[in-house]
């Protein structure tokens, strides 16, 4: 078995320059192949037709258990955002450019944002990136090649040094799941969060990289709700997934949203949860719960509690906020000649 992976293609009756077209096969479809000659494939479709399809058109069956590994091994991964398709796109089995596609969105298409990786640009024939999650605090680079407190070698008389070799440039990648149901990679460029303008307009110049509802207020005859978004520096490869949190609360009496609580300079890492809890005679209130790393690179669990307008840390079993571990704080993300420039002038 082979499978479809452009959005739709014509099965020809020969292999020829003048063909008359058998049936119109779509991307995903599965088809049973009957024979190979060079460029094509002979194949037979679901309906029983028999036909041409360019070899490129199709992948194979490894490609297809791929994307069933990745979807049944993803089912429960809670989701970071939800967002928008800025125009078609492959859906990749890996986080880079060069990786097998099957799938394809159509813009505007809706999917669930639930990872995020990284990956080298400009990987071309090269061996496979392999994604890059977040692991760890950031720690300067030793030389390349050479042990920890290795003394460098003075250059030799006549020849010049050579140059240090500059890392990849790094791209990032959302892990998505589409409107019908398929879990792939995307590049997150091509992909806008779908949080409401009224909220990213504070964004500051960071790059929201997940939100979520916490609840809703009521305010006149309407319903608005309050936020928790996730934010990091604008710039691809961080080893962090998120850098600060903020909540947005909604005002009532000047119908507008206001900064409730905000955190910043954390080493985050997904997944982030939210829900409702139940405090007793308190009620029922919106809770959230994340993921920091410490200077070990030991995942520290942190959960929060919103008394409204108010935010507040609840502190989990065996947490004290005077024998918290200290948390790893991500570098700072320098500014460019090229902006710094920009600004000046």
């Amino acid at each position: 078995m082979m499978y479809v992976a452009v959005p739709q293609a014509n099965l020809r009756d020969r292999v020829s320059a003048v063909y008359n077209k058998v049936e119109t096969v779509y991307g995903g479809a599965a088809v049973e192949v009957l024979e190979k000659q060079k460029r094509f494939i002979h194949v037979k479709t679901s309906s029983g037709k028999d036909g041409w399809l360019e070899e490129r058109y199709l992948v194979g069956q490894d490609v297809f258990d791929g994307f069933e590994k990745l979807k049944k091994d993803n089912e429960k991964t809670p989701v970071q955002a939800h967002g928008t398709a800025r125009a078609e796109l492959n859906i990749h089995l890996t986080a880079e450019r060069e990786g097998e596609h099957l799938f394809q969105m159509k813009e505007g298409e809706k999917v669930e944002i639930l990872r995020k990786a990284s990956a080298p640009r400009n990987a071309g024939t090269a061996k496979p990136a392999k994604p890059i999650p977040a692991k760890g605090p950031v720690k300067k680079a030793e030389s390349p090649g050479k042990p920890v407190g290795t003394p460098a070698k003075a250059s030799s008389p006549g020849k010049a040094p050579t140059p240090a070799e500059e890392p990849p440039a790094m791209e990032d990648w959302w892990l998505i799941r589409d409107s019908f149901g398929h879990v792939g990679w995307v590049l997150m460029r091509m992909i806008d969060i779908d949080v409401p303008v009224d909220v990213a307009q504070y964004a500051e110049g960071q790059r929201i990289v997940g939100y979520f509802v916490l609840n809703k207020i009521q305010d006149g005859d309407k319903q608005e709700p309050q936020y928790l978004v996730l934010m990091s520096a604008p710039k691809d490869g961080l080893l962090y997934d998120y850098d600060s949190i903020r909540v947005f609360s909604w005002n009532a009496k000047r119908h507008h949203y206001e900064t409730a609580y905000r955190e910043r300079n954390i080493f985050g890492v997904y997944p982030v949860n939210s829900g409702m809890e139940d405090f007793g005679k308190e009620g029922s209130e919106p809770v959230f719960s994340i993921q920091v790393k410490d200077e070990t690179g030991a995942i520290v669990p942190r959960k929060y509690r919103m008394i409204q307008p108010v935010v507040r840390r609840v502190l989990l079993p065996g947490q004290s906020e005077k024998t918290d571990p200290k948390l790893a704080r991500p570098e700072l993300v320098k500014k460019s000649a090229e902006s710094k420039t920009k600004k000046r002038r």
